[in-house]
């Protein structure tokens, strides 16, 4: 049986991984003319001046135009443009990397371990939750900083109105060896089994969920390590089973590019683009960005739910049928009915994906009472433990 074209599969698996189909997606060149508002293409990456595009769009219909050109250069282009100069006052990036080098110190002095999603924990200085953090404590700093005109036009391109700006800085010290590629959140987060266990439909709906973008706060030559990136790559549809795969790992190391990038600078990129940091080469650049994680208005639930309070009562019904003898089936159907089943968001100050990728969810800690048979007073205790992890 031939295999379905992309975007009419309904489940994914890796067998439908073809290196030769993902080696001739990626192959495209990046046509200038599909980016008239660019001032260049480098490395298969369009280029943008900021002044220039803060000139494009002083007209509403300029704004349209421009936001346009940037979701279908994220979309169906390359997948990642460079905004040159998008902060274009070095004062308000420097006092913005004053507050998070206090950040990165006081962090450090509590000795307190800092996971990471794709690197080995304490390779790099991560300040999660950067955002609240430079909030409260710096907020003429915060004000001067996140009021940037090109961060808002890129976030209202992707994303609409109403979008949710998250931030961690990561500093990569010289000698800081590279991530390993991969696509990022949501279903970049999860396993091979759990990504797949989400139809074709959610593979392609994941990508429109957030923006990864990233703003240099230092010059950041090649050398240095700035991010590697393989364009074209978000439009591989089983991309989300493919990039842990070693075949497609390879093909990255080989064939990914390297944009130097200038303090003030600003790179913004789908999700589902195939991307790592870079390994820092230098011995003297300590290699700052801040990294924004921009995410949909629509990622919520209708309703807010006490879901640890339905837990503690269902504990008590799933033991019993448990013992029986109901099936692992039904016991993990009430689970998901029951319990929060997603990770985040959460405080990752507190609750590092240390052990993996993201932390147990509430789900994953109910699943684990119920077959090491804790009492209902430990899960209780683990689950307020865990809520305290959370929200701080």
């Amino acid at each position: 049986m031939a295999p379905k074209d992309a975007g009419s599969r309904t489940w994914l698996s890796e067998r439908d991984c073809d290196l030769d189909e993902f080696r001739s997606l990626v192959g495209q060149s990046t046509d200038l003319s599909d980016h008239p508002s660019a001032d260049g293409v480098e490395q298969n990456v369009p280029v943008y001046d900021s002044d220039r595009l803060r000139d494009l769009t002083a007209s509403s219909g300029g704004r349209r135009a421009v936001r346009t050109e940037l979701v279908r250069a994220m979309l169906d282009g390359p997948g990642v443009v460079v905004l040159k100069r998008a902060f274009p006052d070095p004062v308000v990036v420097d006092r913005a990397t004053e507050a998070f080098t206090a950040l990165i110190e006081e962090e450090r002095a509590t000795g307190a371990a800092r996971g990471d999603h794709f690197a080995e924990p304490g390779a790099n200085d991560r300040v999660w939750n950067a955002l609240d953090k430079v909030a409260v404590r710096a907020p003429e700093v915060f004000a001067d900083y996140y009021g940037n005109d090109m961060l808002a036009l890129v976030s209202e391109a992707w994303l609409g109105p109403a979008y949710q700006v998250t931030s961690q800085i990561n500093v990569v010290n010289p000698g800081g060896a590279a991530q390993r590629a991969h696509r990022d959140y949501h279903l970049g987060f999860l396993s091979q089994e759990q990504a797949a266990a989400y139809p074709a439909h959610v593979h392609r709906l994941s990508p429109v969920l957030t923006l990864q973008g990233a703003v240099a706060h230092c010059d950041m030559p090649v050398e240095s390590g700035p991010t590697l990136y393989l364009p074209h790559s978000q439009k591989y549809e089983p991309g989300y089973l493919a990039w842990r795969l070693p075949e497609f790992r390879a093909y990255f190391e080989e064939h990914h590019v390297q944009l130097p990038l200038e303090k003030g600078d600003a790179v913004f990129f789908n999700p589902a683009l195939f991307h790592a940091a870079g390994h820092n080469r230098t011995a003297d650049i300590k290699r700052m960005a801040n990294l924004l994680q921009i995410s949909s208005a629509f990622g919520r639930a209708m309703e807010t739910v006490d879901r640890e309070a339905m837990v503690i009562a269902l504990f008590p019904v799933l033991l019993r049928r448990r013992a029986e003898g109901a099936s692992e089936d039904w016991l993990r159907h009430v689970v998901a009915a029951t319990a929060e089943g997603y990770p985040f968001p959460t405080n990752l100050d507190l609750d590092p994906p240390v052990d993996g990728l993201a932390p147990p969810s509430q789900a994953d800690t109910v699943w684990q009472a119920m077959t090491e048979g804790w009492t209902p007073k430990r899960l209780h205790q683990e689950l307020q433990a865990a809520a305290k992890r959370r929200h701080g």
